[in-house]
């Protein structure tokens, strides 16, 4: 019994702390100030680990090699993510430069997900990052385009990307 009420006493004050430090405002929340190592390192993990165990072996890929599937993704990249994202030889926009945390160059990190993981979090975006959730706007195979495309800009040159842009001009999401 002692060792509960010992527990229970220091759960309380725990919880206390919290909340003091919850509704004291103290935490600065801007995007000018990057957070502390502890809450980094705890958003990144949680982020990590729940993109993998949504996605992956829950979600069945189609063939992303289908170059109609590519060109549809192309034009919904370059419509929606590249301002965010930027691409090989495009910059982020001054717009994604301000965000916190700042967007990953896709062209670098893409190949660090699976198709999996980067179509769950096209669906169902990022809490807290900025990074919207295209479902309920885009049907699966629209987003399975967009990753298919995602997952070629790690080899891309940006004069292969300038030859898409070239070859879609004209095209955008509406005609999907």
């Amino acid at each position: 019994m002692k060792y509960f009420l010992r527990t229970a006493i220091i759960v309380a004050v725990l919880i206390a702390g919290y909340l003091v430090f919850i509704y004291s405002g103290i935490y600065n929340i801007s995007a000018m100030v990057p957070h502390n190592n502890l809450t980094l390192w705890m958003m990144n993990t949680v982020r990590e680990n729940s993109i993998k165990h949504n996605a992956d072996d829950k979600i069945k890929m189609p063939d992303l090699s289908d170059k109609s599937l590519l060109k549809m993704g192309f034009v919904h990249y370059r419509e929606m993510c590249v301002s965010c994202h930027g691409a090989p030889g495009i910059k982020q926009s001054e717009f994604a430069e301000g965000l916190y945390p700042n967007p990953p160059m896709l062209s670098k990190v893409a190949k660090e997900w699976t198709p999996q993981q980067l179509f769950w979090i096209t669906k169902n975006g990022l809490k807290m990052t900025g990074m919207p959730a295209f479902g309920p706007t885009h049907t699966d195979d629209m987003i399975w385009a967009i990753v298919a495309f995602t997952k070629t800009l790690p080899t891309m040159t940006k004069e292969q990307y300038q030859v898409l842009d070239n070859e879609t001009k004209g095209e955008s999401d509406e005609a999907d």
